[in-house]
């Protein structure tokens, strides 16, 4: 298949220690056709703490109301932690038509984080579209493709896991699109677990489907956006 050997050589280039290799995305922008993905910034926070006060978000996404004060210091782990990565998802053409700030243009949130420390190549995932707006238009399925891709590709990452509530038929049905299998289920927590082991030929199908994906880096985007 022309140009599959070049693409598989991406997945095996030397990969940088997993300390560095989480914090790299401190100045990535990831572009697709819907959904731009930026690094968690501090301009981020009081747009994301307005999201969590949602009871259907604490309920979908597991998580506890927070003050403003902690959400600032949830950012900063997020940042500063050896084992996170997350991204805010941008509406990708309002962002860079309009020129708009990021907290205006923001529609949610993906996560990757290492949940054992002795084996860094598993990674478990999480997508949250906030905006019900957007929902069911594709910018969850595309933010979490793009975040398979920047795991494989720049971390190192080749196992995925989900969990997700039982409750929680949209996303259970998006991780399932995505060629997650389900391995098990909670009744305790209400929770089903996903993977996704990232073989030779899930590999390709990933790259494949996210060939289109640009690289840029986020600082300079935001000078240039500033100029013009």
């Amino acid at each position: 298949m022309p140009g599959a050997t070049s693409n598989l050589w991406i997945l095996f280039v030397k990969k940088p220690p997993i300390e560095e290799a989480m914090k790299i995305n401190q100045d990535t922008l990831l572009q697709g056709h819907l959904a731009t993905l930026v690094p968690y910034s501090p301009e981020h926070v009081p747009r994301y703490h307005e999201w969590m006060k949602s009871e259907e978000l604490q309920r979908l996404t597991a998580s506890e109301p927070l003050t403003l004060e902690q959400e600032f210091e949830m950012q900063r782990s997020w940042r500063d932690d050896n084992d996170k990565c997350t991204f805010i998802v941008l509406d990708g053409k309002k962002w860079s038509d309009t020129a708009c700030a990021d907290e205006d243009c923001m529609v949610g949130d993906v996560n990757l984080f290492l949940t054992n420390p002795e084996d860094p190549t598993l990674g478990e995932i999480e997508v949250m579209i906030a905006e019900s707006s957007y929902r069911g238009k594709g910018f969850g399925k595309e933010a979490t493709l793009l975040m398979l891709r920047y795991g494989v590709t720049s971390l190192g990452i080749s196992k995925f896991e989900a969990k997700i509530g039982q409750e929680n038929v949209a996303s259970i049905a998006l991780f399932q699109k995505l060629r997650f299998q389900e391995v098990s289920v909670s009744s305790v927590f209400q929770e089903v677990t996903f993977r996704l082991i990232m073989t030779a030929q899930e590999q390709q199908w990933l790259l494949g489907q996210t060939d289109y994906v640009l690289e840029k880096s986020y600082s300079e985007t935001q000078r240039l956006t500033s100029v013009n």
